[in-house]
This record gives C-alpha cells, sequence and structure tokens, in this order.
C-alpha cells in the first residue's frame, strides 16, 4: 500500500473569479485527493492536499492546467504535514 503523503501549492496567474477552486474540487474527488483550497488576499490560491504520491502527481497536473478562464502562470509545491481531512472542501 502507497502511503499518503501532502503538498501545498500556491497557484498564481488569473485563478480568481474563473471557478478555479470549484475546479480544484472536482478534479481532488475524480482523483480521490483529500484537504482543501481558498483565495488568498495577493489573488493566488492555496492549496492542502493528502494523497500518494501518485495520486498527487496526477492532480498537481491538473492545477498546473487549470479550469479554461484561468491563466495558471506558476504553481508553487511545497511538501506539508498530513492533514485529517476525509474530504477535499473549499474553504
Amino acid at each position: 500500500m502507497d502511503s499518503i503523503t501532502a503538498r501545498r501549492y500556491l497557484i498564481s496567474g488569473h485563478v480568481q473569479g474563473v471557478g478555479f477552486r470549484y475546479f480544484v474540487e472536482r478534479a481532488a474527488n475524480e482523483i480521490g485527493v483529500t484537504g482543501w483550497a481558498r483565495n488568498l488576499d495577493d489573488g493566488r490560491v492555496e492549496v492542502h492536499a493528502n494523497g500518494t504520491q501518485r495520486k498527487l502527481d496526477d492532480f498537481e497536473a491538473r492545477l498546473r492546467q487549470g479550469p479554461p478562464r484561468a491563466d495558471v502562470r506558476s504553481v508553487q509545491m511545497i511538501e506539508a504535514a498530513v492533514s485529517e481531512s476525509k474530504s477535499f472542501y473549499i474553504r
């Protein structure tokens, strides 16, 4: 069985007001990742995700693409502590 790890992502670009968090929530549910997403005051979106390395790699690929109206300029990834989230939600 693959171990669960966690990553924190900071996504920059035109990522607020375009359904980015809802896109992230759908992707997480399809892939089987838990955690949360929220808008930051500086215009970025922050995402905390828990899953196997393979699932997180697939999830990150979707974050880098974003929904059609988004313009993702950068995705910063930081290893994080695994949270107790049982599902994925928008903060």
